[in-house]
């Protein structure tokens, strides 16, 4: 491989644009673009900085040489990459799942994490952690996954400041299932709750509605204070929802049973 042949492949396995590298050496995108098409060869602070961000040496990026070596210990726990100019850190383990690798960890402005775990500002994994995050378990700022935690996050189960999902806790939650601050779903409680179903809160609305002080109904409407006098009426409406949604009805008398005695 030829120098800008070799610049070009480490550029694109750091996830980074022409542009991204231009600014992490003090050059323009142009300069890189010569190089990478082997029109003029950098200079030797700009080759030092290369080959720390790359984690190779500068004999390796002028020589024509075959395959991007690795040392000992890479081979043994993968590849660490630490540059302080441009605060990135990086590992990546030897062992894969597939194209992914088992551990990505990725911190740098504009760089994305991808493995089976997953931690960086971005991030996408099976298991992901970071500002910005995507996975069947993600953790973060924003999160989409199928369990996910989060000031904002979305998924079959989401707890965060905002939460949407099938089940969802939150200061603001959406879902089948919601529990919240102010709650929107088939069953839903919180301070407000807007139930197709089922709502309990301080402000109840829906099929079946309990509130501390107010209750608005379709089938039935009961206040708190009421709710004793009230338990076989209660009963037989919970009784009316279609079996399908046993599973919420369950949760849904439970907690009613819960905020009465509380």
């Amino acid at each position: 491989m030829t120098t800008g042949e070799k610049i070009t492949k480490c550029r694109k396995e750091k996830g980074l644009t022409q542009e991204q590298l231009a600014q992490a050496l003090g050059v323009t995108r142009q300069a890189v673009s010569r190089w990478e098409g082997d029109i003029a060869f950098p200079e030797t602070d700009n080759l030092t900085k290369m080959s720390r961000l790359f984690g190779v040496s500068c004999d390796w990026l002028l020589n024509y040489d075959g395959e991007l070596p690795k040392t000992a210990q890479e081979e043994k726990n993968g590849v660490f990459t630490f540059d302080l100019n441009s605060l990135h850190f990086e590992y990546k383990s030897k062992a894969h799942w597939g194209k992914l690798p088992l551990v990505h960890i990725n911190i740098g402005i504009g760089r994305v994490a991808k493995g089976v775990f997953a931690l960086g500002l971005v991030s996408t994994g099976l298991v992901s952690v970071g500002v910005l995050s995507f996975g069947l378990l993600a953790f973060g700022s924003i999160c989409l996954g199928l369990l996910a935690f989060g000031a904002l996050s979305a998924g079959a189960i989401a707890f965060g400041g905002a939460a949407l999902g099938i089940i969802a806790l939150g200061g603001l939650a959406i879902g089948l299932f919601s529990m919240g601050g102010g709650a929107i779903g088939l069953f839903a409680c919180g301070g407000y709750a807007l139930g197709a179903f089922v709502a309990v809160g301080d402000v109840a609305v829906g099929g079946i509605a309990f509130g501390d002080t107010s209750a608005h109904g379709s089938a039935l409407s009961v206040l708190i204070s009421e709710y004793e006098g009230m338990k076989e009426v209660i009963a037989q409406k919970f009784e009316e929802i279609p079996k399908i949604w046993s599973v919420f009805t369950a949760w849904s008398r439970s907690l009613a049973d819960f905020f009465m005695k509380t």
